[in-house]
């Protein structure tokens, strides 16, 4: 199945799968994908990812395990997506939002790689505005 906005269609079966408080949630992989998973990761919003190939098939999948902080209360509690195909959003370093007073982060796409929004404002770059997780 062709999807439109992959990085949406990520965002969305994550809130899914923590809604559902399931363990772990399984999507087509891309570089892009791993790259935000490191950061979701690297911030403490999931417990970790990897890459698993289904049997026989060539396409490799994104497994990403999903955090509950031990208490079965999901760390990552919402997940908004800022720009899209129709709509691009760019910021410049000094435009970048601070996400429920500094509780969230904001996931950039630099020329220096993805990151989080305060990781961009140290490295002084900006870029384009991929989503918001809090």
């Amino acid at each position: 199945m062709s999807v439109n906005d992959p990085i949406g269609d990520m965002l969305t079966r994550i809130r899914n799968a923590v809604q559902a408080r399931h363990d772990s949630v399984l999507m087509p992989a891309s570089k892009m994908k791993v790259s935000i998973a490191s950061v979701l990761q690297s911030e403490g919003f999931i417990k970790g990812f990897s890459m698993v190939t289904d049997d026989g098939r060539p396409q490799v999948n994104l497994k990403v395990d999903l955090n509950y902080g031990g208490r079965k209360a999901p760390v990552l509690s919402g997940v908004k997506r800022v720009s899209k195909p129709g709509l691009r959003v760019y910021v410049q370093r000094n435009e970048i939002p601070r996400v429920y007073g500094g509780l969230g982060i904001a996931i950039l796409s630099t020329p220096k790689g993805i990151m989080t929004g305060q990781e961009a404002r140290r490295q002084s770059v900006g870029g384009e505005l991929l989503c918001y997780v809090w």
